[in-house]
């Protein structure tokens, strides 16, 4: 697969569409770094999806608790502080990352990622089972937070 059916070039970023459940190859480094939106759906199939996010200086993902599935996230470019706990007063758990860095959200576990660098924070996130419905694109940490109050 080339970039020319992967993504287009709109409004100074490139816009990546959901391309699941059919069979898929992308650079990911490439992708993560490249997406401007807060959140995208690049793949959603039936017992898997995989997300890119782009978080600003000082922004985080926001306090959540996913009862029913598991969650991968690995950094591509950014500095951050990851918390998680079993309950969301008590975050018990907190690392630094980085490019290169890893970690895995079990089911059950409040979270949350913040922000700590001079630059957005890029990743890329794998959800099993799915968390959003396919094509979801979310410009902002915002309009992602009106979607989820309004389901």
């Amino acid at each position: 697969m080339n970039n020319r059916n992967t993504y287009h070039r709109s409004m100074g970023g490139y816009v990546y569409k959901d391309f699941g459940p059919e069979p898929f190859a992308i650079n990911i480094v490439k992708a993560a770094r490249e997406n401007q939106a807060f959140r995208t759906a690049l793949w959603t199939g039936e017992h898997l999806q995989l997300t890119l996010m782009s978080i600003p200086v000082g922004g985080d993902i926001g306090l959540e608790i996913h009862p029913e599935l598991d969650q991968f996230i690995r950094i591509e470019q950014g500095r951050g502080l990851v918390k998680m706990g079993d309950d969301k007063n008590n975050m018990s758990f907190q690392s630094r990352v980085c490019p290169g860095y890893i970690f895995i959200i079990p089911a059950g576990k409040w979270h949350n990622l913040i922000n700590t660098g001079n630059t957005p924070l890029k990743l890329y996130s794998i959800y099993a089972p799915p968390q959003h419905p396919r094509g979801t694109v979310h410009r902002t940490k915002a309009e992602a937070l009106a979607v989820e109050n309004n389901h």
